[in-house]
């Protein structure tokens, strides 16, 4: 399960209210998603709006992916859901 994070992009989903962003095992690309209710945890003084939910993301962004190692089991799942 070597899980690794060479793309630094991230997107804000406003239908799903969750940052996107993805990891990749060999060539597989597994999608991960953060929800507002944890970006909101990392940062209770948190606006709810697009921008500061990214930075958020962004200043949160080790943590996050260690999360996201911690989560992914080398299954079939291609997403996992940060909560």
């Amino acid at each position: 399960m070597a899980l690794s994070f060479p793309n630094p992009s991230r997107i804000y989903d406003a239908s799903r209210r969750c940052v996107c962003f993805w990891g990749y095992d060999k060539a597989r690309e597994i999608a991960f998603l953060v929800d507002n209710a944890m970006l909101i945890k990392l940062n209770p003084e948190l606006l709810s709006d697009e921008s500061s939910l990214l930075a958020t993301f962004d200043r949160n962004r080790d943590r996050i992916l260690e999360l996201a190692r911690t989560l992914y089991n080398g299954g079939p799942q291609n997403r996992y859901t940060i909560s």
